[in-house]
């Protein structure tokens, strides 16, 4: 598996973006078709299916981590980490996910299309 991590700029305060990528009712505007939680278990709903994310760690306002139930590797997760510039103020969206070598083009697409979505919804496109 290959570690990548991609730099999202996003006008918005870290306060609302840590809402849309750490709750459940966030989540679901975006990121999946639906999302419920139980505890530390996100469970994903995309077309009907479900896969389930235990939450790893997690800081209000900074970020937040999940592995995918089904992976074997306890070294893989995705996050989202949220930062923002001392001096200029802006703020990023890092996502850490992983990626079959040959998937990581396709990965970074699926990335970048997900957090457009997510910037629509915020408005800061």
């Amino acid at each position: 598996m290959e570690k990548f991590v991609m730099e999202f700029v996003i006008q918005a305060s870290p306060k609302l973006l840590f809402n849309y990528i750490a709750t459940p009712s966030g989540l679901s505007e975006w990121y999946a078709d639906n999302v419920n939680s139980r505890g530390e278990v996100f469970i994903f709903i995309w077309d009907g299916a479900e896969e389930r994310a235990h939450m790893l760690k997690k800081k209000n306002e900074d970020y937040i981590r999940f592995r995918w139930e089904e992976s074997e590797n306890d070294d893989v997760y995705f996050e989202f980490k949220i930062e923002v510039d001392e001096i200029t103020k802006d703020l990023s969206l890092f996502v850490t996910d992983f990626a079959e070598e040959d998937e990581v083009e396709e990965a970074k697409m699926l990335w970048e299309n997900q957090i457009g979505d997510l910037k629509q919804i915020l408005g800061s496109v």
